[in-house]
């Protein structure tokens, strides 16, 4: 999913990003934002992403699926520094978009989390063919957001429409295609497991 919005009289395009509420986890911050800014509801896509943070103890057997972020950026803000985690999430399937059904104007509903046992092809099978996100309508919060337009395209049209806007562009392309990457390389260890355990026999 990318976004736009008219600057200067030129069609800008981004992904979804903002900074988390005080009190809030990063996360949760980061689903928050992209439901504000796109108005798509999402959750974190937990991927085998390499990261240097520790397992929780007690190290029993930690999943190599994580949702932690896939790149962080520092952004020179005239003599501050603006930190950016960059996540993976995606689109809610139809039943979660029936559960976290909110009245216009209400507070945000964090989804719940992916579930750790769930496959990527089973959850892809959890959409009816055709299936469209639901997009909802006026979730930005300032006068800036509520201008921003989101759609949802393909992974090569968002890295070639993002790889247009300069550097910071082509960070957001790059986003895109670290997430893809995890994506592929999570339905491959999933398809190994399945063609190798005893119970797919």
């Amino acid at each position: 999913m990318i976004l736009y919005c008219v600057y200067r009289g030129q069609k800008v395009y981004f992904l979804p990003k903002g900074r988390r509420d005080a009190g809030e986890e990063s996360g949760t911050g980061a689903e928050r934002e992209g439901y504000e800014e796109s108005g798509y509801r999402n959750r974190l896509l937990p991927l085998p992403t390499i990261h240097r943070q520790p397992q929780a103890h007690p190290r029993i057997h930690a999943s190599p699926q994580t949702a932690e972020p896939v790149y962080m950026q520092l952004l020179p803000l005239g003599v501050r520094q603006y930190i950016i985690y960059w996540y993976i999430a995606e689109t809610l399937p139809p039943s979660l978009e029936t559960l976290l059904e909110t009245e216009a104007g209400a507070a945000y509903k964090p989804p719940p989390a992916y579930p750790q046992t769930l496959s990527l092809r089973e959850r892809v099978k959890q959409e009816p063919e055709g299936y469209e996100p639901r997009h909802h309508e006026n979730t930005g919060v300032d006068e800036l957001e509520v201008t921003y337009e989101s759609e949802l395209v393909s992974v090569e049209e968002a890295v070639e429409r993002l790889g247009r806007e300069g550097s910071m562009g082509r960070i957001m392309a790059d986003v895109v295609k670290k997430g893809w990457e995890g994506i592929q390389r999570r339905f491959g260890m999933e398809n190994a497991a399945t063609h190798e355990s005893p119970e797919a026999v």
